[in-house]
């Protein structure tokens, strides 16, 4: 697998998206692009992040987070994390994301919030 790209794994009404090495404005873009397409094609009521690959993240990718939180609250839906390292742990906390979406240590933890 690149580590460049995302992977989406649907589980349900659950969408676990595998984020790549590096979440940034080069490749936030397809990431709203590609969960818009998801989220108009299926009825997800959660979103769960996979940081387990994720070792730098700018404020592009900290961007699409609140979005998708938005549009999950909006939705009565519901979105969490998991497997994010110390920096990415530090850039949602400076971010204020980590006071909104739950953050995990495994994908099945994640899962049954």
């Amino acid at each position: 697998m690149n580590e460049n790209t995302f992977t989406y794994e649907p589980r349900g009404q659950v969408l676990v998206i595998h984020l790549p090495k590096e979440l940034d404005h080069h490749n936030c873009r397809n990431l709203r692009y590609e969960t818009d397409l998801l989220l108009a094609e299926n009825y997800i009521t959660k979103i769960i992040f996979d940081f387990s690959r994720t070792e730098f993240m700018d404020s592009s990718g900290i961007g699409v987070l609140l979005n998708r939180y938005k549009q999950m609250a909006g939705s009565g839906g519901s979105v969490a994390l998991y497997g994010a390292g110390a920096q990415v742990r530090r850039i949602l906390y400076v971010g204020g994301l980590a006071r909104l979406v739950p953050c995990f240590d495994t994908k099945e933890a994640a899962l049954t919030c």
